[in-house]
């Protein structure tokens, strides 16, 4: 019996509607997009986006070298540290000697909780401005994962969405032909015998 019930949209009978038949084919159409075309999005989208954090990841690191310095600026001590487990950076006075170059001084960024006289890595561009580190593979992952979450997320958003503006329109439907049919056969079933 249960498989009946299930079914019966799907089979020919006196009940079956057109807009049954519509909503139906929606729901089936909605559950293979849910089930292979949602994933599909999100696969091709972390891809992509996996691509082009490796693209920039590469191109960072061609512009940009680090040099080891010393803090030589900001107040005794250590600077403040970090909360809650973020890594903030600091801008501090930083003395480094680049490979045929000589000693130089500059204002650059250093972690949180550094002290002056610790040694710290100091990343600059061709161009010799202080620039924040390459971006590391945890970060091209991460990317890759946000955005590819993301498109399948919107993708199943989309989906349900579609589906049910299909069904209120078939439920609309229904309702209207429902209307009609009463309106036309209401009359007989109520009329009153003398």
């Amino acid at each position: 019996m249960r498989t009946r019930v299930r079914t019966w949209r799907w089979r020919h009978n006196p009940l079956r509607r057109r807009s049954d038949v519509v909503e139906a084919w929606t729901a089936l159409v909605a559950a293979v997009l849910l089930l292979l075309g949602a994933p599909l999005a999100g696969v091709c989208a972390a891809w992509w986006a996996h691509d082009e954090a490796r693209g920039v990841e590469a191109a960072q690191r061609a512009d940009r070298h680090s040099v080891r310095g010393e803090v030589v600026g900001g107040k005794s001590g250590a600077l403040p540290s970090a909360q809650s487990g973020r890594q903030h950076a600091y801008r501090v006075a930083v003395r480094w000697t680049e490979p045929g170059r000589g000693p130089h001084t500059g204002v650059a960024r250093v972690p949180a909780g550094t002290r002056r006289g610790d040694l710290v890595d100091v990343w600059f561009d061709t161009r010799g401005r202080n620039v924040p580190p390459p971006t590391d593979d945890t970060a091209v992952w991460q990317h890759t994962l946000t955005l590819g979450a993301c498109a399948a997320g919107g993708a199943v958003v989309v989906v349900l969405l579609a589906r049910s503006v299909v069904g209120r329109f078939a439920l609309r439907r229904r309702l209207d032909e429902w209307e009609r049919e009463w309106a036309r056969t209401g009359p007989e079933w109520t009329r009153r015998s003398a």
